[in-house]
């Protein structure tokens, strides 16, 4: 059985961290858009789609370690 805090739990936890700031910067870059702050909005969507990219290699890092505890 996995401890409290063992790395893919500790990580897990962070890429839920990563998922909660993706929705608020999201909601962000929608009130910024439509305040009229386009370049600002540009920028913020540049940052989600990093978040975006990363998130599969994520998903699929900690399966690997969740896999490698069970063993």
């Amino acid at each position: 059985m996995a401890s409290e805090y063992s790395l893919p739990i500790v990580l897990e936890k962070i890429y839920g961290n990563q998922l909660a700031l993706e929705a608020a910067v999201m909601e962000l870059t929608l009130l910024a858009e439509r305040q009229g702050y386009a370049d600002a909005g540009d920028n913020a969507r540049s940052a989600l789609d990093r978040i975006g990219e990363n998130a599969g290699f994520i998903k699929q890092g900690l399966a690997r370690l969740r896999a490698i505890e069970k063993e």
